[in-house]
């Protein structure tokens, strides 16, 4: 087996080896405002009921509507709307309206409020689950509600944010079986 040589590395950019989820944007409504956000990190914390959690950083626009609805949906975009999920990420809610600035195409949820990206290849409707975490850490635990994924293609292909702009494309699917 491969030993590799490390250095010391600075514990602030670990998040750029441990990131491996795929780049999603999170919509959110509250009364008649909305917006959409850029995601690079979220876990999933249970299977059933289908648990996720994210960090939404309170200085985001996105934060209060999240809070005061209790509710989002999480769209998964393919490599083509890379630079459209780079875009949304750099700028503000409160300055623009995205919907319109990025002509993001929607339709209405099945369970929430909130508006699903028809482009994505898949928008899973939320609802909060747990908000105990919010206050002290802007942690928030939502249960997927709905699931709304196009059958093809099999794997799309998604993009990975590792910081600093640099992004990671999934590539080839590959079984891997136990070696025992």
């Amino acid at each position: 087996m491969k030993k590799y040589k490390k250095v010391n590395y600075p514990i602030e950019d670990v998040r750029h080896y441990l990131e491996p989820s795929p780049t999603v944007l999170l919509t959110s409504a509250f009364k008649e405002e909305r917006n959409v956000m850029t995601l690079g990190w979220y876990t999933i914390m249970e299977f059933v009921p289908s648990l996720i959690g994210c960090m939404i950083s309170g200085g985001n626009h996105s934060f209060e509507l999240i809070r005061k609805s209790k509710e989002c949906v999480i769209n998964l975009p393919t490599l083509e709307l890379s630079k459209t999920v780079v875009s949304i990420g750099n700028c503000s809610g409160t300055e623009i309206d995205k919907f319109e600035e990025f002509n993001l195409n929607t339709a209405e949820g099945e369970m929430v409020n909130a508006p699903l990206l028809v482009n994505c290849y898949a928008n899973f409707e939320c609802r909060l689950y747990d908000s105990k975490l919010v206050n002290d850490y802007n942690f928030f635990i939502f249960e997927i509600v709905k699931a709304h994924v196009a059958k093809v293609p099999k794997y799309p292909k998604t993009i990975h944010y590792r910081g600093n702009g640099h992004f990671v494309q999934s590539g080839k699917n590959i079984i891997i079986l136990s070696a025992k």
